[in-house]
């Protein structure tokens, strides 16, 4: 019983909680450009709809590394994070990217075979852009520029 008290005042009080979140965001974009670009060159409905289904989880573990992130902020830099400002924009514009590629995907799920599929498949990318940045952006928190 010990073991678990000590387990949980360590993710509750000792230790950040947003680096348990964070990765999920970025593997998961990267994941998703990777599967539709696949699918673009195989002309695969079977990689896309992955690709589809990792840029929904991007957009799950986004909200997660968000909130997390915010709290981290408030609780270890009293809100005084470097770049906080500007990993909050970016951040909210992945969750409305991912979540614009989820439901334009879950409304028309003939998108990739459709014209628009150069503007679909440039999201998933620019999606992926924006996680990097974003990792970029805390990896300046944590070890500097």
């Amino acid at each position: 019983m010990e073991f678990f008290d000590r387990l949980i005042y360590a993710l509750t009080e000792l230790h950040p909680v947003h680096p348990m979140f964070v990765h999920f965001p970025i593997a998961l974009t990267g994941a998703a450009f990777l599967f539709i670009l696949l699918a673009a060159w195989r002309n695969s409905p079977a990689l896309e709809q992955a690709a589809f289904a990792n840029i929904v989880l991007a957009s799950a573990g986004t909200i997660l590394a968000g909130i997390s992130g915010y709290m981290d902020n408030i609780k270890n830099y009293v809100g005084d994070a470097p770049n906080a400002g500007l990993k909050i924009i970016l951040a909210t514009l992945l969750l409305l990217l991912t979540l614009g590629i989820s439901l334009t995907r879950y409304r028309d799920p003939a998108i990739f075979q459709k014209r628009a599929r150069i503007l679909y498949i440039s999201s998933y990318g620019i999606s992926f852009a924006l996680a990097l940045v974003l990792a970029f952006l805390g990896g300046v928190i944590l070890y500097g520029f």
